[in-house]
């Protein structure tokens, strides 16, 4: 009978296990999308992701929720935004109660060249996935899913 102490180490080696098996595919694919990016459009991941969580926010995003939403702090929005802004990709309003705070939408000229960007996206990962069965894609999505609901972190798809 194993004691609790050895069930915790074994706990502990499936956990650093689990992490491995999640992190080394996902970071080989975001350092081939990272790489892609910058060849194919001269542009960072960040501002695809940005600009993506803009797309899917019609009236924009208050800085702050943007900064929810990519997972980042709001001085690395602050400078992206400023970026994305001088190369005529959103706006940034400041809002009425509070001149502080500013809504980014993206612009007319930001939506195609994510449309561009997002079909490209699509494409590669296609592509990069295309060895994996589709059994396994299904099962692998699923597993994300109740992964993140353990971690109670929302799953916008």
């Amino acid at each position: 009978m194993r004691s609790g102490a050895d069930k915790t180490q074994e706990d502990d080696r499936q956990a650093v296990k689990l992490w491995l098996r999640l992190y080394r595919p996902v970071s080989l694919i975001e350092r081939e999308l990272r790489s892609r990016f910058q060849r194919e459009f001269g542009v960072s991941l960040s501002r695809f992701d940005a600009l993506s969580a803009l797309d899917r926010a019609p009236d924009g995003l208050l800085m702050g929720e943007l900064s929810d939403r990519l997972l980042v702090t709001n001085g690395n929005v602050t400078g992206l935004i400023s970026r994305m802004l001088a190369d005529g990709l959103v706006t940034r309003e400041a809002q009425p109660q509070d001149r502080r705070s500013f809504r980014v939408a993206l612009t007319d000229e930001g939506r195609a060249t994510f449309s561009r960007m997002a079909q490209a996206h699509a494409g590669w990962l296609t592509e990069l996935l295309a060895d994996l069965p589709p059994a396994s894609a299904t099962s692998l999505a699923r597993h994300s899913e109740a992964l993140l609901r353990s971690l109670q972190v929302e799953t916008n798809g």
